[in-house]
């Protein structure tokens, strides 16, 4: 794999990542929304938090405030450089509430929207009810879920589209990480356990959708679209990267620990529908 600190020797493309970048960026996918309760295609229809929804982001804003607590997360212990989100209802007020977490332990957090993170557009099947999708569309559906860079919703965007406002903003973000600071090194403990003595460095949110974080994990490692699937993200679950020295290196995927109060059987119910690939 290239090291995308680098110029991509095939496409040409600048950096992504900074030189010798030491930063560490968090994802944090949005509460359940009214669509997911009523098992409809999203995409960038804009649909407010549940009330469960609205739980969620109260429980991950406030484990992020409070990032240090047993069992630390792996990010720095300071205040975040920013907290990006995408401008749809449901990921401003996860935003929103994860911000106001931060303002009750006394630090303040900027933050702004970035149409960059919008969720992959679903043309045709947003609004629509997963069976009646089923019904309607069940060959593209199919094609979708299985060669997703070939196939993707009618009116819908593909990802190569995706990848293509995706990438600027992730450049954009990981630059205003480097404003200011020093570049780290290579040559340094690159396994865990071993003590680092460098890392106090900078941070930032960003507050997402599931589908444009696969397309995001997928630039940032410089992995093939065709891979979208790898990835799961949980409503409101956290996923934290290191950039060390300049390279991405994942710390933790989807933690959702922290939405543990939650009902159970509720919970279940929620993973049950994050696998109909719907976004």
């Amino acid at each position: 794999m290239d090291d995308p600190a680098r110029e991509h020797p095939l496409t040409g493309k600048p950096p992504l990542i900074p030189d010798g970048l030491d930063a560490t960026l968090v994802l944090v996918r949005h509460g359940e929304s009214t669509f997911i309760v009523d098992e409809r295609f999203q995409g960038q229809a804009d649909s407010p938090l549940s009330p469960r929804g609205l739980r969620q982001a109260d429980l991950v804003g406030r484990r992020l405030a409070h990032a240090q607590a047993a069992p630390a997360l792996p990010v720095p212990g300071r205040a975040p450089t920013e907290l990006v989100h995408s401008p749809l209802q449901r990921t401003t007020r996860t935003a929103k509430a994860i911000a106001g977490a931060f303002g009750e332990t006394g630090m303040t957090v900027a933050r702004r929207a970035d149409r960059a993170f919008l969720e992959i557009g679903q043309g045709e099947w947003e609004g629509l009810h997963r069976t009646e999708i089923d019904a309607r569309y069940a060959d593209s559906l199919s094609a979708w879920r299985r060669r997703p860079l070939e196939a993707w919703a009618p009116g819908g965007e593909s990802l190569p589209e995706v990848q293509e406002r995706v990438r600027p903003g992730l450049a954009t973000l990981l630059a205003r990480l480097a404003e200011g600071g020093s570049p780290g090194r290579l040559d340094r403990p690159q396994v865990a356990g071993y003590r680092d003595a460098a890392v106090d460095h900078r941070w930032s949110i960003v507050v997402g959708h599931d589908g444009v974080f696969k397309v995001t994990l997928l630039t940032l490692f410089d992995l093939p679209l065709e891979r979208f699937w790898m990835w799961s993200m949980d409503l409101c679950g956290v996923t934290v990267i290191e950039l060390r020295g300049g390279r991405p290196v994942l710390r933790a995927h989807n933690l959702t620990a922290h939405l543990a109060e939650l009902d159970e059987d509720t919970q279940a119910d929620l993973d049950e529908r994050s696998r109909s690939g719907a976004l």
